[in-house]
C-alpha cells in the first residue's frame, strides 16, 4: 500500500474508532401512536450519530407509573404535554428540556371501506355494535375520543358499545381484526403513503383538546450525550419530514 493510501486508510480507521468510542445507547419510552414514525426516526438517528436507540412503546399513563417506580428510561416521548410537565415538577425529568415534537390527530376508522362516512354520522346510527378506543385514563387519544363524543352529544348512547383498549395500538388491533366494527385511532396508524386504508372520518380538532405530544429528558438521561443528541435530532428537518409524513402537525 502506498504511503498516501496508507495514511488515508489509517485516518479513516481512526475516525471510525473514535465515532464508535463516543457512540452510546439511549433508552426511550414512546407513546404507542408514534411507533411507526419513531422506528424510522431511530434508524436515521442511529445512522447519522452512531448512537443506538432502545425503545419501548405503550400508553403514556403506564409509562408515567413505570418512570416513577424507577424504570431505566432516559427520554420520554409522551402522547400529551401534561405528563412531561408533571414529571419535571416531581423532579423525575430535567427541567427546561421539554418541547412539543408533534400534534396528533384523532380519526374514527374502520378497516372496511364503506362503514365510516366522511361526516362521522355513523356514530348516530344504531347499526354499530362495538367501538374501540384507548383507555382514556391512560391514553390521551382515548380521552380525546371521549371529548369528541360528548361534544357531538352521542356519548351516553354509545357507552354500552365502547370497547376499551389498553393503548392506541390495541384499539387499532381491535378494529383491524374485526373485533370492533370501528374505533378511534391516531391518523398516523392508518395513513399509508398519504392515503387512509379502509374508511375514516378525521375528527374535527374543535371537538377535542389539542393533542400536543411532548418529549422530555428524564432524570436517568440527565447529562447523557445520546439522550441529548436524540432530542436535538427530533428537532431536525429530517425528523420533521418523517413526522409530517404520518399526518401529524408540527407546533
Amino acid at each position: 500500500m502506498k504511503p498516501s493510501l496508507l495514511t488515508a486508510f489509517l485516518l479513516s480507521s481512526l475516525c471510525s474508532l473514535t465515532s464508535q468510542a463516543h457512540a452510546d445507547e439511549v433508552s426511550i419510552a414512546v407513546a404507542a401512536n408514534f411507533t411507526a414514525p419513531m422506528q424510522k426516526i431511530a434508524a436515521e438517528f442511529e445512522k447519522d450519530t452512531g448512537h443506538k436507540v432502545v425503545a419501548a412503546f405503550g400508553s403514556t399513563g403506564k409509562f408515567y407509573a413505570q418512570i416513577k417506580n424507577g424504570a431505566p428510561f432516559e427520554v420520554l416521548l409522551a402522547a400529551d404535554d401534561e405528563t412531561p410537565t408533571r414529571l419535571a415538577a416531581e423532579s423525575a425529568a430535567v427541567a427546561g428540556t421539554q418541547f412539543t415534537y408533534a400534534v396528533g390527530k384523532l380519526v374514527l376508522w374502520s378497516v372496511r371501506p364503506t362503514v365510516v362516512d366522511a361526516a362521522g354520522e355513523v356514530l348516530k346510527t344504531g347499526a354499530i355494535e362495538h367501538i374501540a378506543l384507548a383507555d382514556p385514563k391512560l391514553a390521551p387519544y382515548g380521552a380525546a375520543a371521549i371529548q369528541a363524543m360528548k361534544a357531538l352529544g352521542v356519548y351516553d348512547a354509545l357507552v354500552p358499545k365502547l370497547v376499551t383498549a389498553e393503548n392506541i395500538t390495541q384499539s387499532y388491533q381491535f378494529v383491524s381484526t374485526g373485533n370492533a366494527q370501528l374505533g378511534f385511532v391516531a391518523l398516523s396508524q392508518v395513513l399509508k403513503d398519504g392515503k387512509i386504508e379502509g374508511s375514516a372520518w378525521l375528527v374535527p380538532a374543535r371537538l377535542y383538546q389539542p393533542i400536543r405530544q411532548d418529549a422530555v429528558i428524564l432524570e436517568k438521561g440527565k447529562g447523557k450525550p445520546a439522550a441529548e443528541a436524540l432530542m436535538k435530532f427530533l428537532k431536525s428537518d429530517k425528523a420533521k419530514a418523517v413526522i409530517r409524513s404520518y399526518g401529524y402537525d408540527l407546533p
